[in-house]
C-alpha cells in the first residue's frame, strides 16, 4: 500500500495553452484608413515581452498573435476564423474597432470564444446578456458623450451645436448619447449634423457645411484621422466654436500634432488614463515605470503617444484575469475571471478611477475627467464623473 500524498490542484486547459504557453490572438489596423491605432498592438506584444522576461503568468509565457486587418470587416473575418480555427488561440484580446467586432461578435460568441477587452468605445461589445463571450474595455460613448453634453450645457445653455461623427455604429451611437444627454433640448440645440465614411479622403465639406449651419458649437466624433482632419479645417476656415472631441481621439501625437498643436488650443475631451504629455505626471511613479518600459521594451514607440498608454494598460488587465484563472485555464474560467474584477487599480488610471466588472457588469472603465488643450498638454479640470 502506498499512502496517499497531498492532492494537487488538477491542471485545466483550454485550447492554446500548455504548461509552457498560453496562445492569444488579435486583430489591429497596422494598416489602412485607422493604422494611428496600430501602435496599441505593438504595446501590447511589448507589455508581453516585459512579463515573460520575468517569467511569465504562472510559469506560463503569453504569445500573442497579432493579425493585420486593415480595419476591413471581411478581412478581419478572414483573419478571426484562422486564429480560432487553425491556430487555436485560448482567446481574442483586445481586437480593434467597432465595425471589424462586430462583423466577428456573432461568430466568436457561437464558438464559445473569451472576446476579451475588445478595442471599441461601443457598449454593444459589454452585453452579457445578449453576448456572454465578449467584453469592451474602453470607456463607452454612451458614458462620457452625456457628460460632454452636460459640459455643453454648463458653458452654453442655448448652444447650436454640430455635429460630425463616423457612419458605423459608434459614430451613430454618440450622436444618440449626446441627444439623451442633453434631453428635451437637444432638438432645438442640435441644428446640423454631417456623418463621413472610414474610406473619405477628406470632411472638408462637411466641416464647411456645419459651420454654415451658424452652430457655435462643434462635437467631433471622429476616429483619429478624421479628428485631426477636422481640427485643422475648423481652424482654417475662422470657425470658433466650443469644441468638444470623442476620447478615443485624444492622442497628441497621432491627432493633435497632425493637426497642428496651435489649432487644437481649447479642445475639451474625456480622459480615464495618464496622458504622458502632462507634466503633473512627471514625477508620478506609475509613469516613470511606464517610460521605463517603453525604453527597454518599445525603444521605437513614442513616449508622448497615448495610445502606448492604453495598450499597456489593456495587457495589463488581461494578465491579471490570467493571473486569476492559475491553473484552469479554460475558455470558461478565463471569462468568470474576466467578471470578477474588483477595485483593480492599474498604475496608469487617473487616481480615483478602479476596474469593477461582474457576471451582470461587463463595463471595466465607468469613470472619466474632462480635460482641456491648452496648446501644449491636456489639461484635466473638474471631478471624476460617470458610473
Amino acid at each position: 500500500m502506498v499512502a496517499a500524498g497531498p492532492v494537487l490542484a488538477e491542471k485545466k486547459h483550454g485550447p492554446g495553452v500548455t504548461d509552457n504557453e498560453i496562445k492569444i490572438g488579435q486583430t489591429m489596423a497596422y494598416s489602412g484608413p485607422a493604422s494611428a491605432y496600430g501602435t496599441i498592438g505593438r504595446a501590447e506584444l511589448a507589455y508581453f515581452a516585459k512579463v515573460n522576461a520575468e517569467g511569465g503568468v504562472n510559469g506560463r509565457t503569453i504569445k500573442l498573435i497579432s493579425l493585420d486587418d486593415a480595419y476591413s470587416p471581411p478581412k478581419t473575418v478572414e483573419q478571426i476564423r484562422r486564429l480560432v480555427e487553425q491556430e487555436e488561440v485560448l482567446l481574442l484580446f483586445s481586437p480593434l474597432g467597432t465595425a471589424p467586432n462586430s462583423a466577428i461578435q456573432r461568430y466568436v460568441n457561437a464558438k464559445k470564444v473569451p472576446h476579451l477587452f475588445v478595442a471599441s468605445v461601443d457598449l454593444k461589445f459589454s452585453d452579457p446578456k445578449n453576448f456572454p463571450w465578449s467584453m469592451g474595455w474602453p470607456l463607452p460613448v454612451q458614458i462620457d458623450t452625456p457628460v460632454f453634453a452636460k459640459h455643453i450645457l454648463s458653458q452654453n445653455p442655448d448652444a447650436r451645436i454640430a455635429v460630425l461623427y463616423q457612419n458605423d455604429d459608434a459614430g451613430r451611437d454618440s450622436l444618440k448619447a449626446l441627444k439623451l444627454g442633453l434631453g428635451e433640448k437637444a432638438a432645438r440645440m442640435i441644428v446640423a449634423e454631417a456623418s463621413y465614411e472610414i474610406t473619405d479622403p477628406t470632411v472638408d465639406s462637411q466641416i464647411v457645411a456645419l459651420k454654415g449651419s451658424g452652430a457655435d458649437t462643434f462635437a467631433n466624433f471622429a476616429s483619429p484621422k478624421f479628428a485631426s482632419l477636422a481640427i485643422r479645417k475648423v481652424y482654417d476656415i475662422g470657425w470658433h466654436p466650443l469644441h468638444v472631441m470623442a476620447g478615443a481621439s485624444r492622442s497628441v501625437a497621432a491627432v493633435l500634432r497632425p493637426a497642428g498643436l496651435e489649432k487644437s488650443v481649447g479642445i475639451v475631451t474625456s480622459a480615464y488614463l495618464k496622458d504622458p504629455t502632462d507634466p503633473r505626471w512627471k514625477d508620478d511613479p506609475a509613469m516613470k515605470e511606464w517610460l521605463a518600459w517603453m525604453v527597454k521594451y518599445y525603444p521605437e514607440g513614442d513616449t508622448g503617444e497615448y495610445y502606448n498608454v492604453v495598450g499597456y494598460s489593456e495587457a495589463q488587465t488581461l494578465v491579471q484575469v490570467l493571473k486569476q484563472c492559475g491553473d484552469d485555464l479554460t475558455r470558461e474560467n478565463v471569462m468568470r475571471q474576466a467578471q470578477n474584477l474588483k477595485d483593480f487599480e492599474l498604475p496608469m488610471l487617473i487616481p480615483g478611477i478602479r476596474i469593477n466588472t461582474s457576471p451582470s457588469d461587463f463595463l471595466p472603465i465607468k469613470q472619466l475627467r474632462l480635460q482641456r488643450f491648452d496648446g501644449k498638454q491636456w489639461v484635466l479640470f473638474g471631478e471624476v464623473q460617470g458610473q
